[in-house]
């Protein structure tokens, strides 16, 4: 399955400086569908994602304050599309395995 949206980079409580995307509650609702019992450790599921140019494998997490699941944005990935905390970016998903 493949899901196309948009979503707004945030940036994680932390120094840490790990930048995020929320999914849409109707994509994480499919996606905990699709999964039932299949998923890997924390609840987490791989992901193939494309945001602009860039193209990654990586895992979505549930996460409990937003009821839905969290999209890691790495910093190379962040550096080539001109992302900051804020930016809105579209993203198409899709679960491996």
């Amino acid at each position: 399955m493949e899901w196309t949206f948009s979503s707004a980079v945030w940036l994680w409580k932390s120094d840490a400086g790990w930048h995020f995307v929320t999914l849409p509650f109707d994509v994480a609702d499919e996606i905990l569908d699709l999964t039932e019992g299949n998923r890997r450790g924390f609840g987490s599921v791989k992901v193939e994602v494309t945001c602009g140019r860039s193209a990654w494998k990586t895992s979505i997490f549930p996460h409990t304050d937003s009821r839905s699941f969290i999209l890691p944005i790495k910093k190379d990935v962040r550096t080539a599309n001109q992302l900051v905390e804020g930016s809105t970016i579209e993203i198409t998903i899709r679960v491996i395995g």
